[in-house]
């Protein structure tokens, strides 16, 4: 596997290359009471609250009347239906936090049906957990909605009534027969904001609540989020099965192509070879009696072969597991390998004792092919290798100075070694401008 280092191009955050973000001319806090962000979020509380509300309604109804009914056997199936709902109910809110909060959920651990028929749906149903925390999400987003509903829209409505009083302050005396918005009206004071100085003192609070309102917004969208992610997302076990899942995909599709890489390098290099000094054998054995030189000319030859062979085969066991590695560690093994790199090599290991032979294999193997990466398409003069261990994690770090540019894109060697890395549980970093220099960081568990 090869990264190209010529691809990969760009900053890394969606930008062209060379292209600057813009600079905001006003303040964060100036901009987010006209936000897209921001009004999607406030139209997020609003809806909040009819939603709820039906959702409120559906599950302790639907709920209430299966519990009545399980002395019969119609609660069952009434049970069911109201988890079923909920979780449909879990979809919508999924739906609706992704487009208006940008929150990207994943959907729960799906049913697991042992019976097929509706017996089996209704069992799948009761027992699945992501059924009953979205009846809970149901139950508590509704005091929620309520509270955040009511002091959204307060908060809101209260900053820009005040924020605009000026334009509007004339009401009073011309149709509600006042001076002014009253602070104070009783029998001996009646204090009303009707002079320029009170009227503008009033825009400014009013001012300062609808900059605040945004945040108060998302602040009570937090809750909101953690609740839709919480309740209505696959568990933490949940998810770390599907990885392992993958992982274990992954680790497959490797040791497959790892052995279709062998049987292919022995078909086309060893084998081929010694198929070859067989026969050249065979006709010098032919020879001997009747050309003994010619004979004994081929038989040079084909010793020459075999050494050709041998080599081959110590170059396809050394990338299978290479001896000195087992025998000596990752410094020694390191070496070797950066002996054999087109430019200049600094190794540098720092460690006390050896990781389990899967990971310092995984780790020889991962230098070995950033190795080789700069070999064929850094341009560099120089690169380092450098491998420590912090607390339980294995580090490496493979640094050149050439021309940059590499990246993770699918297809390339580095996404590959990325879904390598990951299977056990691992991390692959690449920092690589263009222009370089290229800084590639991987880490692993240390599993000593």
């Amino acid at each position: 596997m090869a990264t190209e280092y010529g691809q990969g191009y760009g900053n890394g955050f969606g930008f062209p290359e060379g292209a600057g973000r813009r600079r905001e001319r006003v303040p964060a806090g100036l901009r987010a009471p006209f936000s897209a962000r921001s009004w999607r979020e406030f139209g997020y509380v609003l809806l909040s609250l009819p939603i709820s509300i039906v959702l409120f309604t559906y599950a302790v109804t639907m709920v209430s009347l299966g519990a009545g009914l399980l002395v019969t056997f119609l609660g069952i199936p009434v049970l069911a239906a109201a988890l079923a709902g909920c979780r449909g109910f879990g979809a919508l809110e999924r739906t609706r936090a992704r487009g208006l909060l940008g929150l990207d959920v994943a959907e729960p651990e799906p049913l697991r049906m042992r019976k097929q028929g509706v017996m089996g749906w209704m069992g799948a149903v009761l027992k699945s957990g992501a059924s009953w925390r979205a009846l809970l999400y149901a139950v508590l987003q509704f005091p929620w909605a309520v509270f955040s509903f009511v002091v959204a829209v307060n908060v809101w409505a209260f900053g820009w009534a005040l924020l605009t009083y000026p334009l509007w302050f004339w009401v009073f005396p011309a149709y509600l027969g006042q001076d002014g918005i009253s602070l104070v009206s009783d029998e001996t004071h009646q204090i009303y904001l009707n002079n320029p100085f009170e009227i503008t003192v009033t825009a400014l609070v009013g001012l300062l609540f609808t900059l605040a309102t945004p945040w108060i917004v998302r602040a009570l969208t937090m809750v909101d989020r953690l609740l839709v992610h919480g309740l209505l997302g696959p568990t933490r076990l949940a998810t770390r099965v599907v990885e392992l899942e993958s992982d274990r995909g992954v680790v497959v599709d490797t040791a497959a192509a790892d052995l279709r890489r062998i049987e292919r390098d022995l078909h086309d290099g060893a084998q081929a070879r010694l198929v070859a000094l067989a026969m050249d054998l065979g006709l010098a054995k032919e020879k001997l009696a009747e050309d003994p030189e010619a004979a004994a000319r081929m038989v040079d030859e084909a010793h020459g072969e075999v050494k050709t062979a041998l080599q081959e085969l110590r170059d396809l066991a050394r990338g299978i597991h290479p001896a000195v590695l087992t025998d000596r560690g990752l410094d020694a093994a390191l070496s070797a390998v950066a002996s054999r790199c087109a430019v200049p090599v600094e190794v540098q290991v720092d460690l006390a004792e050896r990781p389990v032979a899967a990971i310092e294999g995984i780790a020889y193997f991962t230098v070995s092919e950033l190795l080789q990466n700069i070999s064929k398409h850094s341009r560099a003069t120089w690169a380092a290798v450098d491998v420590w261990r912090v607390e339980n994690r294995l580090m490496l770090q493979v640094a050149d100075n050439g021309v940059g540019g590499a990246g993770v894109s699918g297809g390339s060697g580095l996404a590959g070694l990325t879904e390598r890395l990951d299977a056990v549980d691992g991390i692959l970093v690449v920092d690589s401008p263009v222009g370089g220099p290229t800084r590639v960081t991987a880490e692993l568990p240390w599993r000593g």
